[in-house]
């Protein structure tokens, strides 16, 4: 056999066995990885980050968004039947999350980084990382729909529209404000949202991801270019020269497909253009680059994990919706977020990014990857079975 055909039949074996693999590499080592080295026994809480040798960093500041991903991902991981113990160690992250990091200096909201010993680092209220409370918040009321868990989702609304809320429309960066305004948090408040309607089938979370999407369209969204900004001013008119992170596009993709799930709202023509765009910032071995400009230039050749877990859920959103090719370049992606990222030596760990030249600039395993790739991995199975 020719090599050329040998290497093709290497390729499609791979691609044919990804799913599997994936959520073996779940199972067997993610999630029993960061239930043990990512798991503080001593003060409580998830570690934010593991040393290159796999071993737990405990004097590395905690930040509450990973907190919540965490949380997030062990409650899907015992809802999926994929790690059942899931349950326990996400209720008691919850636990740890709420009596650490909730209104700890007695303000409302969530601070934004805590200590290792779980004292408040820093008490800024971030609304990126209250997108992520939501979500671990919904992901935990999905376990036993416990009313308790339903009232803190209640309330922490409550504090986004009393206190965050923008009158150009969605949320300001957080409390103290700042500038420039992102997409990033609105983006991730349209996915909690979702999950929360999930959680909860309650229209007033429709709602709610409504307006999310009536912002996309309005002022994130650039129909003309066909690409997603990344900051703006105040009034989100934008901020030249625009940035653009095809790894946003391809999470907009996955995202409006649920949108669309959820409210039988259209979202075809937008998810076909957002991941044609995103196609356009790829590097020689097909792996999504960090940031271009609006015109498909590229300004940045370094390349994250979490982009490339991204890209593989926007191609399986699309084979969702039946379009032809779709799952296997959704295979491909999967077998370029394994041969690069997840092939580390740390069973269950992965390289987080590497430079243009294809060298690791991240030593340690950061701890908020196992969200991206536990997704890719879940949604997988789900569609491509």
């Amino acid at each position: 056999m020719a090599e050329t055909d040998t290497a093709a039949v290497a390729n499609r074996s791979d691609s044919d066995d990804i799913v599997v693999k994936l959520k073996a590499r779940m199972i067997d080592h993610a999630f029993p990885l960061w239930s043990t080295e990512g798991w503080d026994r001593t003060t409580g809480g998830f570690v934010d980050r593991l040393t290159p040798e796999g071993l737990a960093d405990r004097l590395a500041p905690r930040r509450v968004f990973v907190q919540a991903r965490q949380i997030h991902c062990f409650a899907k991981g015992a809802q999926l039947g994929w790690y059942p113990q899931g349950r326990e160690i996400a209720l008691e992250g919850l636990d740890f999350l709420l009596a650490k990091a909730k209104s700890p200096d007695g303000q409302p909201g969530f601070v934004h980084t805590l200590a290792h010993d779980g004292n408040i680092l820093d008490p800024r209220r971030d609304t990126y990382d209250h997108a992520f409370v939501i979500l671990a918040l919904a992901s935990a009321y999905a376990l036993d729909r416990d009313a308790q868990i339903r009232a803190e989702i209640d309330a922490l609304c409550c504090y986004l529209d009393a206190e965050l809320r923008s009158p150009h429309g969605g949320f300001l960066e957080g409390s103290p404000a700042s500038m420039p305004r992102r997409q990033n948090p609105q983006m991730h408040l349209f996915e909690a949202m979702i999950a929360a309607f999930d959680a909860t089938h309650d229209t007033v979370f429709q709602n709610r991801a409504g307006d999310f999407f009536a912002l996309f369209l309005a002022n994130l969204y650039d129909k003309q270019k066909q690409v997603l900004g990344e900051y703006f001013e105040d009034d989100w008119s934008k901020i030249e020269p625009v940035s653009v992170e095809p790894g946003h596009h391809a999470e907009w993709v996955w995202l409006l497909k649920g949108f669309e799930r959820i409210t039988g709202c259209p979202t075809g023509r937008y998810r076909g253009e957002l991941l044609n765009s995103a196609l356009r910032y790829r590097d020689d071995a097909g792996c999504l680059i960090d940031e271009g400009d609006a015109n498909g230039n590229i300004r940045r050749y370094s390349r994250r994990c979490w982009p490339q877990a991204e890209i593989a859920k926007a191609w399986i959103a699309q084979a969702e919706s039946g379009e032809a090719g779709a799952a296997d370049e959704a295979r491909a992606a999967l077998v370029r977020l394994e041969r690069h990222y997840l092939s580390h030596p740390v069973a269950g760990g992965w390289y987080d990014a590497f430079d243009g030249e294809g060298r690791s600039t991240v030593a340690t395993i950061p701890a908020s990857s196992f969200y991206h790739v536990l997704c890719a991995a879940s949604e997988a199975e789900a569609v491509l079975g």
